[in-house]
């Protein structure tokens, strides 16, 4: 059976980015452009009629009314997963982008390939960094401790966690109680540092390796348990 395509709709500003965009999806059957808002402010009644399975929001044009789009799409549209398009990792602190709902971090350089890939894998429920997104103050300072030693489930939790299942989901997932995730979540903020959810996310790829952060690959994503919602 031939599934649905992934309907995307985008706010951004350009006019070049938007014609290269909508080109892109429209040339590629597992995606469906679904219109454009020029302006960040003026985007969400059009999302909310629309509905559509991701939003690329641009955050260049103006951050705050980004992050607050974000954060409006994410109380009214359960199922629209919006993806932070912005022009350097250098521009946002990702905790701060996740915190308001973004499932996705992408930097708008980026190859097409990548694009679309990271579009499929946030349609599955997933979140999607780039590399080098912006981890805590002072988890980039020279001479940074190790990563700390996890233990084979405390490292299950995290890989689930940074995939963007709740405590409930990953208890499912791992057969355990959600009161057995809580416990080793508290093992594991305290062996880090981190202060939530949202920093171990964006800590997981240093803490897990290559192999088990929290940007996806394709194979990676179809491996991995379905997600729906916010970490939390």
């Amino acid at each position: 059976m031939v599934s649905r395509p992934i309907s995307v709709y985008a706010c951004e500003s350009q006019p070049v980015v938007v014609e290269g965009l909508r080109r892109a999806l429209e040339g590629d059957a597992r995606f469906e452009f679904a219109g454009v808002a020029a302006r960040t402010r003026e985007a969400l009644a059009a999302v909310l009629a629309r509905a559509p399975d991701i939003t690329l929001v641009d955050h260049e044009d103006d951050p705050a009314a980004a992050l607050e789009l974000v954060e409006e799409l994410g109380k009214a549209l359960s199922r629209t997963h919006a993806v932070l398009w912005v022009r350097s990792l250098e521009d946002l602190r990702a905790s701060q982008a996740l915190q308001a709902g973004a499932r996705a971090i992408l930097v708008k350089n980026r190859p097409l390939e990548i694009l679309l890939e990271c579009l499929r894998v946030v349609a599955r429920g997933h979140l999607w960094f780039e590399n080098g997104a912006r981890e805590p103050a002072g988890e980039r300072e020279p001479g940074r401790r190790r990563a700390p030693r996890l233990t084979p489930r405390e490292r299950q939790v995290v890989t689930l966690l940074s995939q963007g299942l709740k405590n409930t989901e990953i208890a499912r997932a791992l057969e355990i109680s959600p009161g057995t995730v809580k416990v080793h979540l508290m093992h594991v903020f305290e062996k880090t540092g981190a202060r939530d959810r949202y920093e171990l996310a964006i800590r997981s790829r240093r803490l897990l390796g290559p192999e088990g952060g929290a940007t996806e690959t394709a194979q990676q994503a179809e491996a991995a348990p379905g997600a729906s919602g916010s970490a939390g």
